[in-house]
């Protein structure tokens, strides 16, 4: 796990003073996949409607922290939530 730390904590450009943002909220976002829609498909979407992404079933998500891709994950179930694990951190976080 503390190499996973470490690698985060670069990618995010933390080093020593670690402990001064350990507060600060940040956004989490995972990313299942993405489609292009026209605005008319997009209006007539309604429930029920299923739009296709551009990833498989078994393709690891990306996570981005506060707009930027970090690393790439797996969605995981625990109890009756989803998660992620981490899979694979980005050497350098990429837009």
């Amino acid at each position: 796990m503390a190499d996973t730390d470490n690698a985060i904590n670069a990618a995010l450009g933390l080093t020593d003073n670690r402990e001064a943002v350990y507060d600060v909220t940040v956004e989490l976002s995972a990313v299942l996949g993405t489609a292009t829609l026209p605005i008319a498909q997009l209006l007539k979407l309604g429930r029920g409607a299923v739009v296709e992404l551009d990833r498989k079933v078994n393709d690891p998500v990306d996570l981005y922290v506060n707009r930027k891709r970090i690393c790439r994950a797996e969605v995981v179930v625990v109890e009756d939530h989803l998660a992620v694990t981490i899979t694979e951190v980005l050497k350098r976080a990429a837009d």
